[in-house]
């Protein structure tokens, strides 16, 4: 190195004679600034004029150095280009929506009844979580009708009321029927008895008149022999044939007698009784069959009363069933989801048929997308497509299931698929149940659909 040409750091480590305080602090900022100004004169006269072979080298130095920097620059702005311009590339190349929202059908819950909205204790609200047959509102009207239902009430008072003047009655007929059933019983049997030892008179009349023919008979053949040889008149001959005929027919009517005895104990033992001074029945069985009947129609009251007020048991329970259910409705959620829009409160008066709230239908999650017309003519019902989120969150599969076009949705949806303006074009794609974006319900997400479309079809 020239001597003449002494390092800046060399002289600035050169020690300073000794001075005072005061002057010794100005003359070293004086002394700063110029070492700073010596210092990049230096440097600059080093770059611009570089002498011999070091001035070689480090101008060579620089240069290689200046030329990584700038290839550096060159490869980070290549990469730059090539991240940020692939992405609208694939947008072009992709068969694509040009916006996408996460939808699902809405479910108006009404009143079936007029009455005073009530809730529970957790009152619900638009983030509540809901599942499907819980009990989200009360409707409960006070003033229902309960007329029929009074009516059938007092109806089963009546015949319970009566039933045991009914029971009292037909035990008391019953024990009667019994009572004349046993002097009927009694009748007859001292009836048959009766004409049992009529039939042994008679049998014992008829013997005896059979004894007095056999002896007329006998006397009639003793006189006629005793007439041819004139010992006997025919006077008397006469008398003794008229006695003979006589004691004949006397036994003719004992047996006649005896006949009518065993019709009428024939007829005694099968409850029917013959005579003259009698009709077919004695007093004590006709009563016993009229308190018989009484008790058979007093049980039948009673069966249909008991009959009536299991009919009116039943109605009552039916009216009961039917009053509670115009007194009070639960408003159940028919499917899982949340809460939509509150359209009432409690304590507010509704009538039957009013809306109350709106439910998403968080089991069927769509997602409602606009496309260019060109895409649109490329699509078909049923074929694949992808929704991905612009959050940055899992892409998921669906399916195809709804080509509007042009016009607006058939649907009943939270957002109205009119809200995606920037294309006319609107097509409609269903996801999976299990896909956490459907759990979660996130009505609302916005991202693209990538529509798997196979060109080979087309």
């Amino acid at each position: 190195m020239d001597p003449a040409r002494k390092s800046p750091f060399a002289e600035a480590q050169a020690p300073a004679p000794p001075q005072d305080h005061g002057t010794q602090r100005s003359d070293a900022q004086g002394s700063a600034k110029d070492l700073q100004r010596d210092l990049d004169e230096r440097l600059r006269h080093n770059f611009s004029e570089p002498p011999g072979d070091v001035s070689s080298n480090h101008q060579a130095s620089a240069r290689t150095f200046l030329n990584v920097r700038r290839l550096l620059k060159i490869a980070i702005g290549l990469a730059i280009i090539a991240v940020f311009g692939w992405l609208p590339l694939r947008a072009i190349w992709q068969t694509s929506s040009v916006e996408a929202v996460v939808n699902a059908r809405l479910v108006t819950l009404r009143t079936p009844i007029d009455g005073q909205v009530t809730t529970k204790s957790d009152r619900p609200t638009p983030l509540s979580s809901i599942a499907e047959g819980d009990t989200i509102l009360r409707v409960v009207n006070p003033r229902g009708e309960r007329t029929r239902l009074d009516d059938l009430r007092r109806q089963v008072s009546r015949l319970d009321n009566e039933r045991p003047s009914l029971a009292a009655k037909l035990a008391t007929a019953q024990a009667a029927q019994q009572d004349l059933a046993r002097q009927a019983a009694q009748f007859r049997e001292g009836r048959i008895l009766q004409l049992e030892a009529r039939i042994a008179e008679i049998q014992s009349a008829i013997e005896a008149a059979g004894a007095r023919r056999e002896e007329a008979v006998a006397a009639v053949e003793r006189a006629t022999s005793l007439a041819r040889t004139g010992n006997v008149s025919s006077v008397e001959l006469n008398r003794l044939t008229r006695e003979q005929a006589v004691a004949q027919q006397t036994e003719t009517g004992a047996r006649r007698r005896l006949d009518a005895a065993k019709v009428e104990l024939t007829a005694a033992r099968q409850g029917t009784y013959l005579g003259d001074s009698y009709n077919d029945r004695p007093s004590s069985v006709q009563r016993e069959e009229e308190m018989r009947q009484r008790a058979e129609d007093l049980k039948a009251d009673l069966a249909h009363a008991d009959a009536e007020t299991n009919w009116l048991n039943g109605e009552i329970a039916s009216e009961q069933f039917r009053y509670i259910g115009r007194a009070e409705a639960d408003i159940k959620a028919p499917v899982a989801g949340r809460i939509w829009e509150m359209m009432t409160s409690p304590g507010e008066d509704v009538r039957a048929g009013q809306p109350l709230l709106k439910l998403l239908d968080c089991s069927g999650a769509v997602v409602t997308a606009n496309v260019t017309e060109s895409v649109y003519n490329l699509l078909q019902l049923g074929e694949p497509a992808t929704f991905e989120p612009n959050d940055g969150g899992p892409s998921v599969e669906g399916t195809v299931a709804n080509l509007t076009g042009a016009s607006g949705a058939p649907a009943n949806l939270a957002i109205n698929p009119d809200a995606l303006s920037k294309e006319p074009y609107r097509v409609t794609v269903s996801l999976p149940s299990s896909d956490s974006v459907v759990k979660d319900c996130n009505v609302g997400r916005t991202g693209r659909v990538v529509f798997r479309h196979d060109a080979s079809k087309s």
